[in-house]
């Protein structure tokens, strides 16, 4: 998916939402267990539900390879899924993968091309030879660069001073270099919600992904009036709040609601 066809959809659907696609088998509902792939029904039965109201998923890949062989071969039928269902959707491999170059060519084969996600995210400290790769899959193929993260530990190095800027903002600087804000977005997690106004000075034309909205306590009204560009230039990512609002066999439908509340207040925004 390139650019424009995100942003259209954005406008299309007046919503900005990522829905993450993390199925964990201790919170799966009953109704699905029973499945010849319980991960796969639930995956299908979430995105049957919620494929008009978000523009993107998300697969946290470690959930998947988990389970060994099974997982990925759900990871694969998700994939394939969406895409021959609903090809308007943006595609994350949340994988974090980043590697020296020859390494990191063969994951983005992997998951750019074998199994044809749109994007990956990728951990940039071994340099630029390290996402390179991701980058040159071809148009409608991105990287998605780890920036400004949202977990407890973020401090311990991304907001450490590397002299006359913080390492997070050297991260911006320095790999926006790479890419273009066609072919590359950034992670930065929502409670970082103070730091997007600075972010967004630094990146002002790509894309960021936005994870943390909801079960992390992320507030949306923050991420999009600090993170929004002209072009809303936001994924803004739910997943335990959305997949897992009801254990019932009434759990798509309230994951439906969930989405909808979130889509609903983005609509002004877009």
């Amino acid at each position: 998916m390139t650019r424009a066809e995100l942003v259209e959809q954005i406008r299309l659907k007046k919503s900005f939402l990522c829905i993450g696609l993390d199925p964990d088998l201790d919170k799966m509902p009953n109704a699905v267990m029973n499945a010849e792939d319980p991960i796969f029904e639930f995956n299908k039965a979430i995105i049957d539900a919620t494929h008009d109201l978000c523009v993107a998923y998300k697969p946290n890949t470690a959930f998947y390879e988990a389970k060994g062989l099974s997982g990925m071969q759900s990871l694969v039928k998700t994939i394939d899924y969406l895409n021959e269902n609903y090809p308007n959707h943006f595609t994350i491999a949340d994988a974090k993968r980043g590697d020296i170059g020859n390494t990191s060519r063969m994951y983005a084969k992997a998951f750019l091309t074998e199994w044809a996600f749109d994007s990956i995210t990728v951990a940039p400290y071994m340099g630029s030879d390290s996402v390179s790769p991701f980058l040159t899959e071809g148009p409608g193929k991105w990287a998605i660069v780890l920036a400004l993260t949202s977990n407890h530990g973020a401090s311990d190095f991304q907001k450490k001073s590397t002299g006359n800027q913080l390492l997070f903002e050297e991260v911006l600087n320095t790999s926006s270099s790479w890419g273009t804000p066609e072919n590359m977005m950034f992670v930065v997690g929502a409670t970082q919600a103070d730091a997007l106004r600075e972010v967004r000075a630094l990146v002002p034309d790509h894309f960021l992904l936005v994870p943390g909205v909801g079960a992390q306590g992320g507030s949306l009204e923050e991420v999009a009036e600090n993170g929004c560009n002209d072009d809303v230039g936001l994924l803004v990512n739910s997943s335990r709040g959305i997949l897992y609002a009801s254990n019932g066999a009434d759990f798509a439908e309230k994951a439906r609601e969930e989405a909808k509340k979130l889509a609903l207040s983005m609509a002004k925004y877009c």
